[in-house]
C-alpha cells in the first residue's frame, strides 16, 4: 500500500521569519499532530526521555509539596483525629488511587491521560464537547496548581522570621516574581526543568524527613504526648466506630493530599522506555511509569502519616488556626521549634523552592495536554504545538489569577481541589466504564466504588466551596468560546496530513496517468451507487462544464466519518461500476478530502489535476453550519478556498470547475 509523495505542493512554513519568532516557534516543537515530546520515531524526540525516577521527581514537586500545608489542614479539619483521617486518605491513595491511575498508564501510555479514555468512550462532537468541558477542569487545576504553589511560596518567604519586616505587603509582586522565574525555566527547556526538580525533591523530602525524625524522638522522650492525644480523641468521641465516622466524614478537606497522580500519567512520553518499545506498545514505557505512581505513591504516604502524627502530637492546637504560626506551615513550624532557626531557615528555602517548583509539574501537564487536543480539534492555532508560546500564555493567565485573588492560598484553595477532584473522578469513572465495557465485572465494580469515593468527595468539596467549580465553568467557557472561533478561523485550513492510495486505488490512477493527459475528476456524492447513476452524473457535469466525451474522467467520492475531528489521515480504495472508475475515500470534510486528494495525485503527475462540480441549491448560511458541523456544505467553492491557502502559485495548484 503504496503512501502519496507526502502532499509536496503544501507549504506551511513561514518563510524569513526574524531570529525571535524562530526561536520562539521553532522550541521543541511537535509536527506529529498526536501531541507535544510525543513521537517515538523521530529521532529527536528522545533528548527530553529520562529515567523514570527522574520524570518522577517533575511530578513529585507539586506532590511532594504538599506536604508544607497538608498537615495543617488536617489539623484544622479534624483536630485530634488528623492522624486517622489521614490514615484514611493513604488508604484511598494506595488502594483506590494508584491501582487506578496504574490502569490508566496502560490504556494511555502517550500522555493522554484519562481524558482519552473518555475520549473514547463517546463519538463526533459529544466526545469533543466532553474532552473540552474537562480540559477547563485540567486548566482550573493546572493554573491554580501553579499559582496558589506560588503564593504559598511567597507566604512561607513573608513569614520567615528573618525576612517579615522587609517583605511585609509584598506577596503579590513576589508571587509574581516567582512566576516569571518559573517560566523562565521553561522558555530555557525541559531538560534544565527535571534537572531543578531533582535536586529540589531530594532535598526536600530529606530535610522533611529529619523534621518528621526528630518530632518522633521528641514524641518518645515525652510519652505524655501520646497520652494527651488519646485523652482527646476519647473525650471527643465515644467509641471506635465514632472515629472512624468522623475521619472519614473529614476526608473531602483532605483530598489535596491525592494531588498530582494525573500529571503522572500526562507526562509519559517523558518516561524512558525500553529500547524494543514501539508507538504501538510502549511496554517499558508502562512499566516505568507504574514504577514512577507506585514509588511516589508509597512515599507520600509515608510523609503523610508521620508528618499527621509529629504535627498533631507537637504543635498545641491554637497555632494551626488563621493567624497561628502553624498555620499552613506546620512541618516549618517544627524544624524552627526543635531544631533552631538555622535549620528552620533552611527547610524554609527547601520548602519555598519546592512550592514555587510545584506549578512546574501542571506547567508540564498543560504543555501536553492543549497541544494534544486542541489542535488536533481544530480549536487553537497551530503554533500552539509549540512550548515556548504556550509558556507565554499560560503565565500571563497565571499573573492574571494571582492578581485577582491578590496572592491568596484560602482563596484559591476551593479552585485547586475543584480542578484535581474533576480530574480524579472522570479517571476513576472511565476506569470503571472501560473495565465494564470489556466483560471485567470484578475490576468494574472494584474502581465503580472508587469513582463513588470521588464522586462523593468532589461534591462535598464543591457544595462546601462553589467558588471553585465557578471558577472552573469559567474557564471551560472561555476554552469553549476561543475554541470554536479559532475552529471556524481554521475552517478553509488542509487538514489532512497524509492520503494513501492502497494497491487498487493506484492501480487505476497509473492506468489514467499513463495517457500523458490532466487526470479529470468528476466529485460525485454516491446515491445508488449503480451504472446508471454513474452514467448519467457524468454526462450532466460533461454538458454543464464543456468537457468533452473524449477525455477519461475518474469519479471522486468522498464519505464523511467524524465531522468532529479536524486532523486526519485519508486512504483512497478504488471500485470499478461499469466502464466507470471510482475512487472513494473516508474524512471528516468533503472538500478537505477533496483537496488532499487531488493535491496527492498532483505530486504524481507533471500536469495539474482537475475536478469539475455541480453547484449546490441550499443556501449559504446552510451551507456553513453545514460544512463547520457536518463536513459538507457548499463544496465547490470551499474545495477551491482550501487548494488556494494550502498552493499559492495559480499555475501550480490542481484546477476546480463548476457548472450548471
Amino acid at each position: 500500500m503504496p503512501p502519496s509523495p507526502s502532499l509536496q505542493g503544501v507549504t506551511n512554513e513561514v518563510p524569513d521569519r526574524s531570529r525571535f519568532r524562530t526561536w520562539l516557534l521553532a522550541s521543541e516543537q511537535q509536527p506529529d499532530p498526536s501531541g507535544f515530546y510525543e513521537g517515538e520515531q523521530e529521532a529527536t524526540a528522545h533528548q527530553h526521555v529520562k529515567p523514570w525516577w527522574k520524570v518522577m521527581c517533575l511530578t513529585g514537586v507539586d506532590y511532594f509539596s504538599t506536604l508544607g500545608y497538608q498537615p495543617g489542614i488536617a489539623a484544622l479539619a479534624a483536630g485530634a483525629l488528623a492522624p486517622i483521617a489521614t490514615l484514611v486518605l493513604v488508604l484511598v491513595t494506595l488502594f483506590g488511587a494508584l491501582p487506578m491511575y496504574r490502569r490508566v498508564a496502560k490504556e494511555s501510555p502517550h500522555g493522554d491521560g484519562s481524558l482519552s479514555m473518555l475520549e473514547r468512550l463517546l463519538s463526533y462532537w459529544p466526545s469533543k464537547v466532553l474532552v473540552l468541558s474537562l480540559i477547563g477542569f485540567v486548566a482550573t487545576g493546572f493554573i491554580i496548581t501553579i499559582t496558589l504553589s506560588a503564593a504559598d511560596a511567597s507566604a512561607h518567604l513573608v513569614e520567615n522570621p528573618f525576612l517579615t519586616d522587609a517583605l511585609h505587603g509584598r506577596k503579590v509582586w513576589l508571587t509574581l516574581a516567582l512566576l516569571v522565574m518559573l517560566a523562565a525555566v521553561f522558555l530555557k527547556g525541559f531538560g534544565e526543568a527535571i534537572g531543578i526538580a531533582v535536586v529540589l525533591v531530594v532535598a526536600y523530602i530529606g530535610l522533611s524527613a529529619v523534621v518528621v525524625a526528630n518530632g518522633f524522638w521528641h514524641i518518645i522522650e515525652n510519652p505524655g504526648t501520646f497520652t494527651d492525644w488519646t485523652n482527646a480523641v476519647s473525650d471527643a468521641h465515644a467509641s471506635p466506630l465514632a472515629v472512624l465516622g468522623a475521619s472519614l466524614l473529614v476526608f473531602p478537606a483532605l483530598a489535596l493530599g491525592l494531588s498530582g497522580f494525573e500529571t503522572g500519567v500526562v507526562v509519559m512520553p517523558l518516561v524512558k522506555g525500553d529500547p524494543t518499545d514501539t508507538v504501538a506498545e510502549p511496554v517499558g514505557r508502562i512499566r516505568n511509569a507504574k514504577k514512577l505512581l507506585t514509588t511516589a505513591a508509597l512515599i507520600m504516604s509515608v510523609m503523610l502519616m508521620g508528618s499527621a502524627i509529629v504535627t498533631t502530637f507537637l504543635i498545641p492546637a491554637a497555632e494551626f488556626e488563621p493567624g497561628g504560626e502553624a498555620n499552613g506551615r506546620a512541618l516549618a513550624f517544627l524544624a524552627h521549634e526543635n531544631l533552631g532557626d538555622g535549620f528552620g531557615t533552611v527547610y524554609d528555602v527547601a520548602t519555598i523552592a519546592i512550592l514555587w517548583f510545584a506549578g512546574s509539574s501542571a506547567m508540564a501537564g498543560l504543555l501536553n495536554i492543549v497541544p494534544r487536543y486542541l489542535p488536533r480539534y481544530g480549536m487553537a492555532p497551530d503554533w500552539a504545538r509549540a512550548t515556548r508560546p504556550l509558556v507565554l500564555v499560560f503565565t500571563l493567565i497565571s499573573a492574571v489569577v494571582t492578581v485577582a485573588f491578590r496572592a491568596d492560598v484560602d482563596a484559591q484553595a476551593g479552585a485547586y481541589a475543584t480542578g484535581v477532584l474533576a480530574l480524579m473522578t472522570s479517571a476513576a469513572v472511565a476506569v470503571t466504564l472501560t473495565e465494564w465495557r470489556r466483560g471485567h465485572r470484578g475490576a468494574a465494580a472494584f474502581f465503580g466504588v472508587v469513582a463513588a469515593v470521588f464522586i462523593y468527595t468532589i461534591s462535598v468539596t464543591i457544595l462546601d466551596r462553589p467558588e471553585g467549580l465557578l471558577i472552573a465553568l469559567i474557564f471551560i467557557a472561555m476554552i469553549v468560546v476561543i475554541s470554536l472561533v479559532s475552529r471556524i478561523s481554521r475552517s478553509t485550513e488542509l487538514r489532512v496530513q497524509k492520503v494513501t492510495f492502497d494497491d487498487g486505488a493506484q492501480e487505476l490512477l497509473d492506468e489514467v496517468l499513463v495517457k500523458n493527459a490532466p487526470v479529470r475528476f468528476i466529485a460525485n456524492k454516491t446515491q445508488a451507487g449503480d451504472h446508471e447513476e454513474y452514467h448519467e452524473k457524468s454526462l450532466d457535469v460533461r454538458l454543464d462544464n464543456h468537457l468533452d466525451i473524449s477525455e477519461t474522467a475518474v469519479f471522486l467520492e468522498v464519505e464523511v466519518n467524524d465531522a468532529s475531528d479536524f486532523s486526519t489521515q485519508v486512504e483512497v480504495t478504488a471500485a470499478r461500476v461499469g466502464h466507470h472508475r471510482v475512487l472513494r475515500a473516508v474524512g471528516p470534510s468533503v472538500p478537505n478530502v477533496l483537496a488532499a486528494v487531488l493535491l496527492a495525485v498532483s505530486d504524481q503527475d507533471d500536469m495539474r489535476s482537475h475536478i469539475y462540480f455541480e453547484w449546490s441549491e441550499r443556501g449559504p448560511g446552510q451551507n456553513a453550519l453545514r460544512f463547520l458541523f457536518a463536513g459538507e456544505g457548499d463544496v465547490p467553492p470551499l474545495t477551491h478556498e482550501i487548494l488556494r491557502r494550502a498552493v499559492p502559485d495559480a499555475a501550480k495548484r490542481p484546477v476546480v470547475h463548476v457548472g450548471g
